[in-house]
């Protein structure tokens, strides 16, 4: 269902495609082609190397300069991403029918990982969904609706997804658990979240982010995807930006992002075996 929605959601950006691509990407590449890829990429100077850990400054610096500087820079410019995807003008629909268990996905375009809006769209994932007390849980776990309700705000280099998956219990229908999911949006964008839901939310984000950070590997993973989105220094910003996003800005990105017109539906309708 993933992999159909984000196929549905974007049309003209490579986000389209599932990152290793297509199964018979895969089993009908040549040689040549992953070649061309390689040749094209793989050159220092588009290439970052990170070091975490209790290190000797000048000694590493010199590693670096021996196994890195035996490369040349690329003969040719490191070839750049142009597509940008058009803009959307109306709500889309994809459903996918095979065994399985029954789901919703409901995906809205947001802005690139850098944007300013991204810290508030970041809570406002969380107060969707994070925890029992999450306004989804309420709606539709414990309603019996539903046996899981996430919500993901991906935060890549270009703009992507904000995604609430709903895996359905078995006497709930489609229709009523994206109906569900749509009131809860909608009053999300007629009332202002409270002092207690965005103090939970700012929270819960502290303690991700500090159990990302634990320790030598989980510091270096995360200072990495903050290159992958375009700018390092969100590793140290992004927190702190976090922490002022007031209950109003929350409520506007909500009014803002969270409209048919930039929707996405998915339906997974499982078939019986």
């Amino acid at each position: 269902l993933d992999k159909q929605i984000w196929a549905t959601a974007i049309s003209a950006h490579p986000y389209h495609h599932s990152t290793i691509g297509w199964r018979s990407d895969i089993e009908n590449v040549t040689i040549e082609r992953l070649n061309q890829f390689y040749d094209d990429y793989y050159w220092p100077n588009n290439a970052t190397v990170s070091i975490v850990g209790d290190f000797d400054i000048e000694p590493t610096l010199v590693c670096i300069k021996k196994y890195f500087g035996a490369h040349t820079r690329s003969p040719r410019t490191i070839p750049p991403m142009y597509t940008v995807e058009p803009i959307q003008e109306g709500a889309r629909r994809v459903t996918v029918r095979r065994a399985g268990t029954n789901m919703i996905g409901i995906a809205h375009k947001v802005p690139e990982a850098n944007h300013k809006d991204m810290p508030a769209l970041t809570i406002l994932a969380t107060i969707l969904s994070t925890d029992k007390t999450s306004r989804l849980h309420r709606a539709l776990i414990d309603t019996a609706q539903a046996t899981s309700a996430e919500t993901y705000c991906y935060q890549l280099q270009d703009p992507s997804l904000f995604i609430t998956y709903v895996t359905l219990t078995p006497m709930t229908l489609h229709e009523q658990a994206e109906k569900t999911v749509l009131e809860v949006y909608s009053n999300f964008q007629k009332k202002q979240v409270t002092k207690t839901e965005l103090a939970q939310a700012k929270r819960l984000i502290r303690t991700a982010l500090a159990t990302r950070r634990d320790g030598s590997y989980a510091l270096l993973s995360s200072l990495n995807e903050e290159l992958a989105s375009g700018d390092w220094s969100r590793f140290v910003t992004f927190p702190k930006a976090l922490e002022k996003v007031t209950a109003k800005q929350v409520q506007e990105v909500a009014r803002k992002y969270l409209v048919p017109t930039t929707s996405t539906t998915g339906w997974f309708v499982a078939k019986k075996i």
